[in-house]
Order: structure tokens, then sequence, then C-alpha cells
């Protein structure tokens, strides 16, 4: 490989796939200088990019919404074949076509350990955790390109056991480095289990993944609200119930339509802070999802957030919100003993089943997130029209591997 074409942000609305050096297995600057680490990475591997999707944490980015830079690379949800692996990457070999957890971990220290590999303490000096191609991550490459590096490959990687089956089922695998661990993640961090009611604010990938996984963990009522019409009939068509939140009528009233109760068992956020109030009338209201999803869970219930809240938000509509200070109502949540799940889905904990549950037939979430194959030279079109509000969940072929296998 003598280059690297990568999605690239430039400016608020502004994407473009430029050329890039072709990566190295190299740790970045910033991360090595601060952790004492060896800048040589032969822990890690080159991955050609089989698939890579855009997320709706990217669209945060884009719009300006965050302290991204420009020249910011971008893309964290990668499956990839090895095409170059370091000399201490003993059980990864070339030609092996692995999922990559959008968590950048370590696997040494305390948290991976403990199984928290979305707050990894030795691969971002900001803060804890890290992810490909994101703000305040500590520097590593995006993976929405050609090729990315992968660092402590052996633990990071997920291989898939059959390359022909991989390929076979591409379009949902590609899911596992993100959006279905992470809705995942928020559907089991609030109960779901066999039986339960269950609401699922927002209609977006991460949302209909959410619903979908309810579903997997046995939930009777699947209820997911949002405000686009398309999306809401996306969750429809596997079973769920809507609500749609620009009407007029409560959040309650219309939940009390369908189940004749006004309250659910428990509530997934899957829209974070870019939340849109209730009713014609609601604007952008940044604590409104996290409030509703209080006001319609049960006493005792609990809540699954997943939805991306940041520390900085240059866009917001007031100072507090800048630094994500939020007006919720935690006196409520409080008063009904609520208990809440936040922070980065550690992937590793569920991708190994869900890959099981996609390669024996048991889970199809591609077509929940009605998956859409695109180019990656046509990067900028997907996130215009993903921003516009498609019904879609884009995933880039940038070699060409997805449509073969199609």
């Amino acid at each position: 490989m003598s280059g690297n074409k990568i999605v690239v942000y430039k400016e608020p609305g502004v994407v473009a796939v430029e050329d890039h050096d072709a990566p190295k297995l190299e740790v970045p600057a910033e991360v090595a200088d601060a952790m004492g680490m060896s800048r040589k990475a032969e822990h890690g591997v080159i991955l050609r990019c089989v698939s890579t999707n855009i997320c709706g944490s990217d669209q945060h980015m884009v719009r300006g919404r965050t302290t991204a830079p420009p020249g910011q690379t971008l893309g964290h949800e990668i499956t990839g074949e090895v095409v170059e692996k370091g000399s201490d990457v003993q059980f990864v070999d070339v030609g092996d076509i692995c999922s990559v957890p959008f968590n950048i971990a370590c696997g040494r220290c305390r948290n991976c350990r403990e199984g928290h590999t979305g707050i990894c303490l030795n691969v971002n000096p900001g803060r804890a955790g890290s992810a490909y191609g994101y703000v305040d991550m500590g520097g590593w490459e995006g993976g929405q390109a050609e090729y990315v590096m992968v660092p402590f490959a052996d633990f990071n990687l997920l291989k898939f056991p059959d390359r022909e089956q991989a390929l076979e089922k591409i379009l949902d695998l590609t899911m596992l480095s993100d959006i279905f661990p992470t809705g995942y993640h928020g559907a089991y961090t609030a109960g779901v289990t066999t039986g339960s009611t269950v609401y699922v604010a927002g209609a977006g990938p991460v949302g209909l993944a959410a619903a979908y996984s309810a579903h997997l963990l046995g939930a009777a009522v699947v209820i997911v609200g949002d405000l686009n019409a398309d999306r809401l009939a996306q969750a429809r068509s596997f079973g769920c119930e809507t609500v749609d939140i620009s009407q007029d009528a409560t959040l309650e009233d219309q939940i009390a339509q369908i189940l004749g109760t006004n309250e659910v068992d428990c509530a997934v956020d899957a829209v974070g802070f870019e939340a849109t109030g209730h009713g014609s009338a609601g604007g952008e209201a940044p604590a409104a999802v996290l409030n509703s999803v209080m006001a319609v869970t049960r006493a005792g219930g609990r809540l699954g957030i997943p939805g991306l809240y940041v520390t900085g938000d240059p866009g917001a509509s007031d100072e507090d919100a800048r630094e994500g200070t939020l007006k919720v109502r935690l006196g409520l949540g409080w008063a009904k003993s609520h208990s809440f799940a936040t922070g980065q889905c550690p992937v590793l904990r569920y991708n190994r089943r869900l890959m099981m549950s996609i390669l024996h037939d048991k889970a199809h979430i591609a077509d929940a997130v009605n998956a859409t194959v695109i180019g990656l030279d046509d990067a900028p079109r997907g996130y215009r029209e993903f921003d516009e509000g498609a019904a879609r969940k884009y995933v880039l072929d940038p070699h060409g591997m997805v449509a073969r296998a199609a």
C-alpha cells in the first residue's frame, strides 16, 4: 500500500475524502510520549478496511457540535482484513477478517482487566477511554479509510471463524464494531428481560439496534419514540410500537394508548445531547430525553443511556450546556429509585455473543437498521443524507469487497 484514502472533517457540515500516508505500526506520538509507551507498535496490525460505517456520533462532530478541529480524521466502526502484523501479535494472522471494537483498549490496565474496555487508562492522555477517529480520544487515526492501524491486536480484535461465511454475512457483522453492542448494552443495562415493556428514545441506528436487542432479550413490548416518520416506520418494520414526539399529546398519554398504563418497566436513551423537546413547539432541549425517560419509567426501573453526552458543545444554546451541565430532574429519578447506566459501551463484553447470534441466523441487525452500502468516495453524500434524516445506516465499502460478496 502506497497511500490511504480517508474521510476528514473540514468544517461544520463538510467532510472530504483525502489522500494520506499509509498507516504504520506506530502509536500516536501524543499517546506514546504521555504514557511512556514505545512508539513502535509491534502489538498492532494493519487492516484493509472491508467495511466501515457512518455513525451518529460522527455526525455530532461534523455538525460542529464538539471541539473537533478541522482535519480530524473520522471513523470508528471498522471491519477489516489483516494485511500486516507486528512481531508481538500471536493469535491473529494475515488474511483473517476481524471486527474492531470502537473502544481502543490496552488489555493491561486495571479497567481493561475488570472488563471496562470503554475507559482504558493507557490509550488516551486526556481522559479514560479512546476511539478511532474521534475528538479528544488520543489522536488515533480514523477507520473510514482504505487502511487502518489497530493496536493491541490480540486483545482488541474479534476474528471471524470462517472467511467465506463472514463475507456472506458482512452487512450484519459490520454492526459488531459499535451500534449492535451499543444498542444491546443500552437494553441490557436497562434491565430488559422476558416480558419487559420498554421505551427506546430515538429511532436512529443505535435506537433501532437497542429496540432490536430488546426483542432478543425477550421484551414483551418495545416502544420507540422519534419525530422522524421514516425512522419510526423502520422501527415498526421489525415489530416495534412507535410514538411521535412531535405530536402535542404527551409521551405518557401515547404510551398509555399502547399499554393501558403510562409507564414502562425500563427505558433507553439513544439520543444524547442534541435532543429535541416534546410537541410541535419543541426546539433543542439537551436534557429533554433524560427527563422524559425518568418520567415514563416505573419506580424501581432502570435506564440505559448509550446516547452521547459531551463535556464541550460549542453549538449549545446556553453556557451551562456548552460544558455538558444539563437541567436534569435528578430528584425525580431519586424519588423513583431509578438506576442509571452511562458511558461508552465496552464492546468486548458483548461482541462475541452477538457474532454467534448473527452467524447462526438468530440476529439480522442489518435489516433492522436498513444497512445501505456506498463507496468510500460517496462518504460526503452519506453524511449529508444521514444528517437530513435518512432512515438508513450507511456502510462504506472502500475496496468493493462488500459489493462483491453480495
